[in-house]
């Protein structure tokens, strides 16, 4: 059986940390409020001259070196994020250049948070078809450049950063076994950018009223997420006759340590089989989860056959999960 395996992660995050204590000084926050909500210590932010291609091109290179795999030997690259360098080109283009993934077709794909699952679903797809054997799947995102530094209800949450996997097609029961995406416009207007698209272009006026940073209702997307992301990784585990009980880690996405111990209560998966590294980076949205893998990787928390969950719910809305035999 032919089935796309995971053969190399890597990940890129900026130099420069934003703690708690720092937003501290500009806005009305503290540590402990910041902490006690969402779990998020300090967050990476891109410096100038950094974009999220900077940190896309970076664990690109480090998940290609850990497969052992050549740029070129590349078939499609594919780069979910909310925050590609330019309306177009694709990101993924620009990547390809850096990397000189010359036989690569490219392309972004946007699902907010949920990025990165819908990209490994989609190269997943291409694998299977048979029209791909060896893709490269990033989640990269610059944030710090739509937040509302004087908002402080979404400013502590976001971060930059980015990670990426190598995804080969070979023989086998490991890798992944099913990926479950869904979407529900409805709740658009919970999670979204108003401004820099076609309905609000570029003005003086849209950046002087706000409207190119994102905004959030908080408390609705809290309960969206924790249902959303509960149900769709019951449907991985019930689609491969599996349970929670399975799964040896969990690695759902970071945006707030409340969701993601709320997700687990519900899923009976808890302690040492949940990853979390949200307080060091914040939610870096379709960056968190490859990012998140690519540490347990290089920390030694996946073994060859573990069963590792994965669950995003992002704007749109989005909301998707994988199930991967390592």
């Amino acid at each position: 059986m032919i089935r796309p395996r995971i053969t190399g992660t890597g990940s890129a995050v900026p130099e420069k940390v934003l703690t708690n204590f720092d937003l501290e000084k500009m806005v009305d926050t503290t540590d402990e409020w910041i902490v006690t909500r969402t779990g998020i210590r300090e967050r990476r932010i891109a410096a100038e001259g950094e974009y999220t291609s900077t940190f896309a091109i970076a664990a690109a290179e480090r998940a290609l070196a850990a497969a052992g795999v050549k740029a070129e030997e590349i078939d499609m690259i594919v780069v979910g994020t909310l925050t590609p360098d330019f309306p177009f080109p694709a990101t993924a283009c620009i990547v390809q250049q850096a990397l000189k993934a010359t036989n690569a077709f490219c392309f972004d794909l946007s699902a907010a948070c949920s990025g990165f699952i819908y990209a490994l679903a989609t190269a997943q797809k291409f694998i299977l078809s048979g029209q791909v054997k060896k893709a490269l799947v990033i989640g990269a995102e610059v944030l710090s450049r739509i937040v509302d530094w004087n908002d402080r209800n979404t400013c502590l949450l976001f971060g930059d950063g980015a990670g990426a996997v190598v995804l080969e097609a070979q023989e086998g029961e490991n890798g992944i076994l099913s990926t479950h995406m869904h979407s529900d416009g409805n709740y658009w207007e919970i999670l979204y950018q108003k401004g820099a698209g076609s309905r609000n272009p570029a003005s003086h006026k849209n950046v002087d009223e706000g409207l190119v940073y994102l905004t959030m209702q908080g408390n609705e997307v809290f309960k969206l997420a924790v249902r959303s992301m509960g149900e769709v990784a019951m449907e991985a585990l019930e689609a491969n006759g599996l349970t929670a009980a399975d799964v040896n880690l969990f690695i759902p996405h970071q945006a707030n340590q409340r969701i993601v111990d709320s997700v687990g209560k519900r899923l009976g998966i808890t302690g040492e089989r949940v990853f979390v590294n949200l307080d060091r980076y914040g939610n870096t949205s379709a960056a968190s989860i490859p990012i998140a893998l690519d540490e347990a990787v290089r920390a030694g928390r996946l073994k060859e056959g573990d069963l590792l969950l994965l669950d995003a719910f992002g704007g749109g809305l989005t909301w998707g999960s994988a199930l991967v035999r390592w």
